[in-house]
């Protein structure tokens, strides 16, 4: 085992020199654990693959019960990811959430995943998202994380651009023809569109989109806040006996807008296996659920709490105008996916679900009038 120094962070983190099979990882898990666990013997460990995740492996292990303290998670990355997940980024991420008591410790990285602590609790089941005791944890949560300052005096550039313009490259650089076969021309259900997409948008299509997306959102004065970015509810651990969430997996966290980490999470009340805009929040939840996080983030802040109806209703109209970036974000990465992802899920049809209703909702929120 030897030590490495992820970009920007206080401590060098362990790195064991081994590849596991994704196909059979029992046996690199165990050689991985002697290093972590050296005090748990072979023939009691247990091991649980979990299924949500749609873009790496997630592998609990322990010895007991999962629940029990001293559980570990071994990640194994997804084929391709390292193409657009900046691994030494996520590690940073991974210690700078844990130095502020909002994610798990990281234990040690290896060729193709780390290992981190298990967080106690349970992922978070879609339809709890509309429950006011938990919505209100979520956004006071997100608000005490985007109060976290960076370390360095220059201010932090937003994540943003960067990662969409190196999405658009890699779509641009890929070759495999990605129009949508007549079976994933289906609409999505919740899906109104009058023109609702048959196929891929063209590249030139997908350029010029951001560009446009870029040059309206730039001129909205949104503070630049540590993000989590991809906030959906297999992200989302609740812990009901202590009353609390926890966000967990930042491979995409770091700077960004704090209105598009809300709206992003918004988009996500629509799911992921069967993509509903139904279920988006409507105006009131919204209007509540910012309410509660911009209580949080003030008082993380440590600023004067009072929250007023305009805040509120400047900070949804924001919120509104960059779930169309996540909706674009997210289509882009899903045409990645569907190239490259070895894992078995429809993501040309997921791609065609967020661009659609990015395309649906583009002139009305575009339209909103900042107040």
């Amino acid at each position: 085992m030897d030590n490495r120094r992820s970009a920007g962070a206080k401590n060098p983190l362990p790195h064991v020199n081994i590849h596991i099979d994704d196909q059979e990882p029992r046996r690199g898990i165990l050689e991985l654990l002697r290093g972590i666990r050296p005090y748990w013997k072979a023939k009691d460990i247990q091991m649980k693959k979990f299924t949500e995740g749609i873009t790496n492996q997630l592998i609990g292990c322990f010895v007991g019960s999962l629940q029990d303290p001293g559980c570990v998670l071994v990640r194994l990355y997804g084929r391709m990811t390292e193409l657009y997940v900046n691994r030494d980024r996520e590690v940073e991420m991974f210690q700078v959430f844990h130095a502020h008591g909002c994610g798990p410790q990281i234990y040690c990285s290896f060729q193709n995943g780390v290992c981190y602590q298990f967080v106690r609790g349970n992922v978070l089941e879609d339809e709890l998202l509309r429950q006011p005791s938990i919505y209100r944890l979520i956004a006071a949560e997100m608000g005490r994380i985007h109060s976290i300052q960076p370390e360095c005096a220059l201010p932090a550039e937003p994540l943003l651009w960067n990662k969409m313009s190196q999405f658009l490259t890699l779509v641009q650089s890929s070759n495999k023809d990605y129009s949508s076969s007549p079976a994933e021309q289906q609409q999505q259900p919740g899906m109104k569109s009058p023109v609702a997409l048959r196929d891929m948008p063209s590249f030139e299509t997908l350029t010029c989109e951001m560009e446009s997306l870029k040059r309206h959102l730039s001129q909205i004065d949104s503070p630049t806040v540590l993000c989590h970015n991809d906030l959906l509810t297999k992200n989302i651990i609740y812990n009901h006996k202590e009353g609390m969430v926890r966000f967990i997996d930042y491979e995409y966290a770091d700077y960004n807008y704090q209105a598009f980490d809300i709206g992003n999470h918004f988009n996500e009340f629509a799911g992921v296996s069967d993509v509903d805009y139904s279920h988006y929040p409507g105006r009131e939840l919204q209007r509540d659920w910012l309410k509660a996080y911009l209580e949080s983030y003030k008082q993380s802040s440590g600023r004067e709490v009072t929250v007023t109806e305009a805040e509120v209703t400047q900070l949804y109209i924001q919120v509104c105008k960059f779930s169309l970036a996540s909706n674009f974000f997210w289509g882009l990465w899903a045409i990645l996916q569907s190239r490259f992802s070895s894992i078995d899920f429809d993501f040309q049809r997921y791609a065609i679900a967020r661009l659609n209703y990015y395309f649906e909702k583009k002139e009305e929120y575009l339209g909103l009038t900042m107040i």
